[in-house]
């Protein structure tokens, strides 16, 4: 799995990755996945041609929650969380196309459960790359929304 770009195995249940190659899909299978959540655009420079149908032919299941990288809303956040709390018993890959979007939300979804504390998430994202001030905004208002709620 470690040759999937910026790979990072989070527990025995959940990793977050860039964008796993066309040969690349079968490995995660035979690694037990069951899940695979793509954060990235279908139509994306990374994206692969088909995804939805390459994953359904292994027997996982599919989510696509396209993130305009430029643009992340709470609403994605917040269907993000219903979707990874739907599949917490599943062994689960969160990916996008260089693990920018997908750690950043699969960060704040550990912070939501309680599983990180805010400064764990934040090293979390920084092991990956350094938000830029749009993510970093984003970061801090979910935060904000998730201590609120």
């Amino acid at each position: 799995m470690s040759d999937i770009y910026n790979f990072k195995q989070v527990s025995g249940l959940l990793a977050c990755a860039g964008q796993p190659r066309e040969g690349q899909l079968q490995s995660i299978a035979d690694d037990g996945y069951q899940v695979v959540i793509n954060l990235g655009l279908s139509d994306g420079k990374y994206a692969l041609a088909d995804e939805a149908a390459s994953v359904a032919k292994l027997g996982l299941a599919y989510h696509q929650l396209p993130i305009i990288f430029d643009n992340p809303q709470l609403s994605e956040l917040i269907d993000f969380i219903k979707l990874m709390n739907e599949h917490s018993h599943q062994k689960t890959l969160v990916h996008c196309a260089a693990n920018y979007r997908a750690s950043a939300f699969t960060g704040l979804y550990l912070f939501s459960a309680d599983i990180l504390s805010q400064d764990e998430m934040q090293g979390f994202i920084e092991d990956v790359w350094q938000p830029d001030g749009i993510w970093q905004q984003f970061i801090d208002d979910a935060v904000e929304w998730l201590e609120s709620s």
